[in-house]
């Protein structure tokens, strides 16, 4: 069973999860050919949890090869579904029991089809199952928040290399989502407005820092970009949790999504990158200020002492350029 345990000066949770040492040992190499020993391709199904869900034919079964999307559990997990929650003290030391949910999504039967070229109806698919697993999921009180990502490449902690999604869904509100959280009231209290909605209206009277946009979304390179080519796709009208997305929202989201990711590839030659979902907690009394996003981060350079030890970014490229370049791109 992993734990959790409370760093007493900052505040912030840390998962020991032994489990994924074991996964980390024995997961295929993120460059596997495709059918070869990957877990997650057809006729490997064996290999891996029964599914939770799926995308598939009519005239097939569960757990059969002929599925379009699965859902399945980690095999490894970090946190699990069953237990106790049971929080107690160490002394000054605050630990928590491994209990939460850790959850993979399994976009496409094809070994090499990332969200960037599967059909749009396909994508819209995944990020259509993406919500239903969290309104599921929100269902145990024990879960305040689902960390929803992807990790492409194996610079950016790809184990394998077949297109997936994770949820990791959490006993506890992440540090950084708290922390934008406590901003966003600080700004409503000052202005009565949402901060990221005054953001989005001032990037786009000014968009210098604008790569995209469509009827329902914005994907801009945020001010204080932490990383060259760092992106932010957020909805233009207000949203807290992205389990309120409808049929339209999903497809506009999936195709922004596609095409940052298309100009990724054209301007920085397919690099490693992690996207990550952030949404409102689930049970937080004033939840409703907060701006449901999606923060994409290429994998350019490697952190140095001076970002472990300030917790600021050196970034070479400022964020006008890098939204210029991804502008200009071909596609």
């Amino acid at each position: 069973m992993s734990e959790l345990r409370k760093d007493p000066i900052t505040g912030r949770w840390v998962v020991f999860a032994t489990e994924f040492r074991q996964a980390l040992n024995t997961a295929p190499q993120s460059g596997t050919p495709a059918g070869s020993l990957c877990p997650f391709c057809p006729g490997h199904e064996s290999l891996t949890p029964p599914e939770i869900m799926a995308q598939r034919p009519a005239n097939s079964v569960a757990n059969d090869s002929k599925w379009e999307i699965r859902v399945i559990p980690n095999k490894f997990p970090v946190l699990r579904v069953e237990g106790l929650l049971d929080s107690h003290g160490d002394g000054m030391y605050d630990r928590l029991n491994g209990i939460g949910a850790n959850e993979i999504l399994i976009e496409s039967p094809d070994h090499l089809h990332n969200l960037d070229n599967l059909p749009i109806e396909h994508g819209e698919q995944v990020l259509g199952i993406l919500r239903d697993r969290f309104i599921d999921l929100k269902k145990d009180i024990r879960i305040q928040y689902i960390q929803a990502f992807k990790n492409h490449g194996e610079f950016a902690g790809a184990n394998v290399a077949h297109p997936h999604i994770q949820m990791i869904g959490l006993p506890i509100v992440p540090k950084t989502v708290a922390d934008e959280l406590e901003g966003v009231r600080r700004y409503h209290a000052y202005r009565g407005r949402c901060i990221y909605c005054d953001l989005i209206r001032q990037d786009t009277r000014t968009p210098e820092r604008l790569i995209s946009e469509n009827e329902f979304f914005i994907a801009l390179a945020p001010y204080a970009s932490r990383v060259p080519f760092e992106t932010w796709i957020l909805p233009k009208q207000h949203h807290a949790d992205f389990t309120g997305l409808g049929k339209s929202e999903l497809r506009a989201c999936v195709r922004i999504m596609q095409e940052v990711l298309t100009r990724y590839q054209r301007v920085l030659k397919d690099p490693a990158y992690n996207w990550v979902l952030h949404t409102a907690p689930f049970q937080t009394a004033d939840a409703h200020l907060y701006h449901w996003h999606i923060e994409l981060i290429p994998r350019l350079a490697r952190f140095t002492g001076f970002e472990w030890g300030t917790d600021y970014y050196i970034n070479p490229t400022l964020p006008e350029d890098a939204a210029r370049f991804l502008r200009e791109a071909s596609i």
